[in-house]
């Protein structure tokens, strides 16, 4: 497997986007990104098409608010994506926009001071161009580094998120073949322990069989991180399915791996009805949508890290809660 252009294809634009002056950011997308590229982002973005919508409305106000923008990457990888018979390229990346928090965003007040946006990025590449993108951010995360409080408290560590333990996330150059296969493996056999939450063990015993004892859980910001098999089952795993029902089977866009690291995403992933005290919040009959990213670490034949970006605030909103305008109206008055 050779994913040398689809990786420099990507990377050749961040270089561009990182340097390229306000009035530029389009014409930079629009050499990278094919007319008709679908785009998604994480509430209150949604679906964009082509590369002057994701310009004016995501990138152009992110990089008028976030002053000096940093890209930080912890992880960066490519695959084939196993969901389409391994067709289409995928080329993930994963970190933080570190920025100087200047001016407001989305309504959020600026501090002047330091801020970081988790962010992972899924691009599928064509013949050196992006033809399909889900970029999805920690829109909560900066909130609370701004000093707002959009949830009550959560039940695990709210954290700057670091990169893998073992450093050597950055696969700038291709990962042997046979641990990408290794790696979806591993992923594949944790979904199907999790299907729909019937597996018939104990939660402890079901999370031995796919992960590490001392697993991490990097969740978002409302959930936070978590650290063991014992204290991610109390801190999350447990709460949250006993939280919810009626849970649909898992759907994916795309699943792919490459050396020890892999990760998916769907649109949604899942939905499920809340039956309340997920995340401090009453429940609802209503179905809520779960966006999700899922970036793993494999180490032997078991997951170790995990990092995880969830839309809160539009699962929220399905719910009948819009958590950012309540929250940003709160910090106005």
């Amino acid at each position: 497997m050779n994913f040398q252009k689809e990786k420099r294809a990507i990377l050749d634009l961040y270089a561009a986007l990182d340097g390229a002056a306000p009035d530029r950011i389009g014409s930079v997308l629009s050499e990278a990104m094919a007319p008709d590229t679908l785009w998604r982002g994480f509430h209150p973005f949604g679906e964009l098409v082509g590369p002057d919508a994701v310009a004016e409305q995501f990138w152009a106000p992110l990089r008028h608010s976030l002053t000096r923008l940093q890209r930080r990457q912890d992880i960066f990888f490519a695959g084939h994506n196993e969901l389409d018979g391994f067709a289409g390229t995928w080329v993930v990346s994963m970190g933080h926009l570190m920025g100087l928090f200047d001016r407001a965003w989305l309504g959020i007040p600026p501090t002047g001071k330091m801020a970081f946006l988790r962010y992972c990025e899924f691009n599928k590449v064509e013949n050196g161009r992006i033809v399909e993108a889900a970029m999805y951010f920690d829109i909560p995360h900066l909130m609370m580094q701004a000093g707002l409080d959009p949830f009550p408290p959560q039940t695990a560590a709210h954290l700057v998120q670091p990169g893998p333990l073992t450093h050597d996330g950055l696969l700038f150059r291709d990962a042997p073949e046979a641990e990408g296969p290794a790696t979806l493996a591993a992923i594949n056999a944790m979904i199907g322990d999790l299907g729909t939450w019937q597996s018939g063990l104990p939660l402890e015993e079901e999370l031995a069989q796919t992960w590490h004892d001392d697993m991490i859980w990097w969740g978002p910001a409302g959930i936070g991180a978590t650290y063991t098999i014992k204290r991610y089952a109390k801190q999350h795993s447990g709460p949250f399915r006993a939280a919810f029902s009626d849970r649909s089977k898992t759907r994916h866009l795309a699943r792919v791996a490459e050396g020890h690291y892999g990760g998916f995403f769907g649109w949604p992933n899942f939905t499920a009805r809340h039956t309340g005290g997920f995340m401090g919040m009453p429940g609802s009959d209503k179905p809520g949508e779960m966006r999700v990213i899922d970036i793993y670490r494999r180490e032997g034949d078991k997951l170790a890290e995990n990092w995880i970006f969830i839309d809160l605030l539009h699962f929220w909103k399905t719910q009948g809660v819009d958590i950012l305008k309540r929250t940003v109206e709160i910090a106005d008055v």
